[in-house]
């Protein structure tokens, strides 16, 4: 634990995405706590501007948008986790059985992988979710879940391969490691690094496409998550209406969101690759030259 927080002290980029992120996960852990009303009760007039009493407004039917906004963070953030998560076991465990035991394994999960990626992602989701109707934020989790794991488990299954030539894999296999050890000991702290890009990406590309499904109405209308608020205000024509809280409250939302798993996402790439960290290495080695510079200088002068 220590060392995750000396990380974060590190990398101001992983703080400032960690920072946002648990914030988000306190308003969804504790959002019956921190409202007053319930999100689909009428409790003003509609369409108020934000006020002392409701600070981000109400909508059309007098709804409190700040109290949709708390419960919509719960839902969206359990959807987005919840696929991210499903998202991330597929990739890992097909990539690494992939690249790892090869043969007849390798080349049925390559084809399955090539197939995926084939098909239109976007596309396909959406087909699925206008057949099974006004699908629930748990369907949509389940439908972005099982079929977005292609891409994770083709870079998986790439870096598998070349840490299998490595030197302490065959010297493991050489010592007669069973081979669920060698992935479970030796490979996944290895992988960890794209195991938590996977996620964390997994996370972010669910919760935008979760609102993408529900702004075209084909999620379900009763649920609150920031894609209903949107699809809400559409069609009461908030904008049109001056209503422009409605809009940005939902949008800026899913934009922090974005921004904050981005830049743990940055974080990760930069812990993981050392080659992204040259320049600001490079900055620190040449303040320090100067430095040097500086008091040889200082110390001729006080020769002289």
């Amino acid at each position: 634990m220590s060392g995750i927080f000396k990380l974060l002290k590190r990398n101001k980029k992983a703080s400032v995405g960690a920072f946002i992120l648990f914030i988000y996960v306190i308003i969804a852990l504790f959002a019956n706590v921190i409202t007053d009303h319930k999100p689909l009760k009428r409790v003003a007039r509609p369409h108020l501007e934000p006020n002392i009493e409701h600070v981000m407004g109400t909508t059309r039917m007098g709804r409190d948008v700040y109290t949709q906004f708390v419960h919509g963070t719960r839902t969206s953030i359990a959807v987005g986790f919840s696929a991210g998560f499903i998202i991330m076991a597929l990739g890992t465990i097909l990539g690494v059985s992939a690249g790892y035991f090869g043969g007849k394994v390798d080349e049925v999960i390559n084809f399955l992988t090539n197939i995926a990626l084939v098909i239109p992602q976007l596309a396909l989701l959406l087909v699925l979710a206008a057949f099974l109707g006004e699908s629930s934020p748990t369907t949509i989790a389940l439908i972005i879940g099982f079929t977005s794991w292609a891409w994770g488990a083709r870079v998986t299954r790439a870096q598998t391969m070349a840490l299998s030539r490595k030197e302490f894999i065959q010297s493991a296999e050489l010592l007669g490691e069973s081979k669920i050890r060698i992935v479970l000991m030796e490979l996944l702290p290895n992988l960890a690094s794209i195991i938590g890009a996977n996620f964390i990406g997994s996370v972010l590309y669910t919760v935008i496409t979760q609102a993408t499904i529900e702004f075209l109405g084909l999620g379900d209308p009763l649920a609150v998550s920031w894609g209903t608020m949107l699809y809400n205000a559409q069609n009461t024509s908030a904008m049109h209406v001056g209503a422009w809280w409605e809009i940005l409250v939902p949008t800026i939302a899913i934009a922090v969101l974005g921004i904050a798993l981005a830049l743990l996402n940055f974080a990760i790439d930069e812990i993981s690759n050392p080659k992204l960290r040259t320049f600001s290495g490079l900055r620190i080695f040449n303040k320090r030259i100067a430095v040097l510079e500086y008091e040889k200088k200082l110390a001729e002068a006080g020769n002289i």
